[in-house]
């Protein structure tokens, strides 16, 4: 990805930073979609710039921040309390303390089941079977506090998000995560645990590189609401110089609401310089309601 870097007369004024420096980077994405919510072939057009700041004390302390324009919150001026695509951090020998719209432990420790390039309208991920990780993040205003320490190949993070008016208890979550190297196979393995009053959500994640070829599972378990929630996922992708290739599949087991289940297929031709052609498809089963089905076909330019 192309960096643009900005040196100024305002970062060099900062004489007790022993390094400062403010990048940016984006993405634009154009082409054509349909789904069940629209009757005809749509165009599609999006534009995402992401400002990343870092720093470095004279003891060493490394800090930075980044905003994301196009998830950030555009309300209240005096609602300073709320997240929308803003993270920072601090780093050094005792850790990292990450503050804003960042992961909860859960979500830090697990790993997704996308090896892809990715579509346009993130078909693969909208299907009806797809579990982000996310579990109960995002319970109230979506300001989280993370902490994670490394040491070697393992992690282990620990996370907080409360609730501003003081009426109810702060999501808190654990999370570990650990990388081995089995016979030339990369393996990565993570497990996660978030609660809030009576709800919970127990996550374990497990993928694995075999060159050209990547694959995982996750598997959850929620209680929300006074509803058990099971959910299974699989994923697999390949890439081969410009050429990557990817599905996935899931299933939501659900005691309350209606279960739910679906795949997600992409494929993407890498152009260089920053251009990938993609291609993605996903369908969605739902228990009581109607299923759904999405493709899309077009360019994402990255800068």
């Amino acid at each position: 990805m192309k960096r643009v870097l900005f040196a100024s007369t305002a970062l060099v004024a900062f004489a007790g930073a022993a390094a400062a420096d403010v990048t940016l980077t984006g993405n634009a994405e154009m082409g054509i979609f349909d789904n069940d919510d629209v009757d005809e072939v749509q165009f599609h057009t999006d534009i995402d710039v992401t400002f990343t700041m870092s720093g470095e004390t004279d003891g060493g302390l490394t800090f930075g921040a980044t905003i994301d324009l196009d998830e950030s919150d555009d309300g209240d001026a005096f609602a300073n309390d709320t997240q929308g695509g803003e993270t920072i951090f601090l780093s050094g020998g005792f850790g990292t303390v990450t503050m804003g719209d960042t992961d909860g432990a859960l979500d830090w420790a697990l790993t997704e089941v996308l090896f892809d390039s990715g579509s346009i309208t993130d078909d693969e991920e909208t299907a009806g079977g797809y579990n982000g990780n996310a579990a109960l993040d995002g319970t109230y205003d979506g300001q989280i506090m993370r902490y994670d320490y490394t040491f070697g190949d393992y992690g282990v993070a620990v996370s907080a998000e409360i609730d501003d008016t003081g009426a109810n208890d702060p999501v808190l979550g654990i999370g570990f995560r650990a990388s081995f190297d089995f016979a030339g196979t990369g393996l990565n393995f993570g497990i996660g645990y978030q609660e809030v009053e009576d709800d919970d959500a127990l996550g374990m994640s497990l993928n694995a590189n075999f060159g050209s070829i990547s694959a995982g599972i996750n598997y959850s378990e929620y209680e929300v609401a006074g509803d058990d929630i099971e959910h299974i996922g699989i994923g697999v992708g390949y890439s081969s110089g410009p050429i990557s290739l990817h599905a996935n599949y899931g299933e939501f087991d659900r005691d309350i609401a209606g279960d739910s289940d679906g795949f997600g297929l992409t494929a993407g031709y890498d152009l260089g310089g920053g251009a990938i052609l993609q291609a993605g498809y996903g369908t969605s089963d739902f228990d009581g309601a109607d299923d759904f089905d999405s493709y899309s076909l077009g360019v994402r330019l990255n800068f």
